[in-house]
């Protein structure tokens, strides 16, 4: 009897899970010593403790512009014109890095530019267009400046817009602090709650990036329903970790959507963008 033939006839034998096991783990230590190298060289060249950054994947940059389009309802290939307009916006990213290199806590930073699936954020607010864009959750303000470039380039072509960011932090938002990006940014510091609750004009695209307890979510989404322009859209970034985005969407009869991002060369699993609409 050949090989093949053995093989084939130990599968259909009690002694097929003893035999398989070898194979299954070769197949799992070498999948967990790429992750091993992986992790071991981000820790030697980042800094980074949370809101982790890095690029994507070719795939998982295809995949995010086929759902930025299915979306907003626009041509893919417009979809890809924005995604690398904003990947090729050396002014914006030099800023980002020379903003990085001076800020007091530069230790916890990486100053490399690495915007993962905000460029979805970006291409989102470019094919939408909306006059007012409300923001949860600021951090560095690396989101924030991401968003204020897509309403720059909304205005150069006849279409306005202001972000209003929201954040619990006094020192949030440092990247965001400086013209032309800080000239469409409208930084408050609070409760983000309590933040909606006074806003002052309607919201035509909410991003829910702040606290990431479940309970804190819906609470946002509940807090702005009122505040919402006629045809706004909800974007969530803990889509990965929770259902709430897509639960409020079925209650208030809107369609839902979620992407998750693949990292390219990173231990972190990734985000993604939830949708509603």
């Amino acid at each position: 009897m050949d090989a093949t033939k053995l093989r084939r006839a130990i599968a259909r034998t009690p002694l097929a899970p003893v035999a398989a096991f070898p194979k299954r783990l070769a197949r799992v230590a070498r999948h967990d010593a790429r992750v091993l190298r992986t992790s071991a060289r981000w820790l030697v060249t980042s800094r980074e403790h949370h809101n982790y950054t890095y690029e994507l994947t070719t795939l998982s940059r295809h995949h995010l512009a086929w759902f930025v389009s299915v979306v907003c309802d626009v041509p893919v290939t417009r979809v890809r014109a924005c995604l690398a307009e904003i990947e090729g916006d050396q002014e914006l990213r030099r800023h980002i890095e020379r903003a990085t290199a001076a800020a007091p806590r530069r230790g916890l930073a990486d100053r490399h530019v690495r915007y993962a699936r905000r460029i979805g954020w970006y291409a989102i607010v470019r094919a939408r267009r909306p006059a007012h864009v409300v923001e949860t959750g600021v951090d560095k303000g690396l989101g924030s400046c991401v968003l204020a470039a897509a309403l720059l380039r909304n205005a150069a072509e006849g279409h306005p817009g202001r972000l209003t960011s929201l954040d619990i932090n006094p020192e949030a938002g440092y990247l965001a602090r400086a013209t032309p990006w800080a000239d469409v940014i409208d930084l408050v510091i609070g409760d983000s709650v309590a933040s909606i609750g006074a806003l002052d004009r309607p919201v035509d695209l909410f991003l829910h990036d702040s606290d990431h307890s479940r309970v804190h979510e819906k609470r946002e989404f509940e807090a702005v329903e009122a505040k919402l322009a006629p045809g706004a859209m909800l974007l969530t970034d803990n889509v990965t970790a929770t259902n709430v985005l897509a639960e409020h969407a079925e209650r208030t009869g809107r369609r839902f959507l979620a992407y998750r991002e693949t990292p390219a060369g990173h231990w972190y699993p990734g985000d993604g963008i939830g949708v509603a609409w």
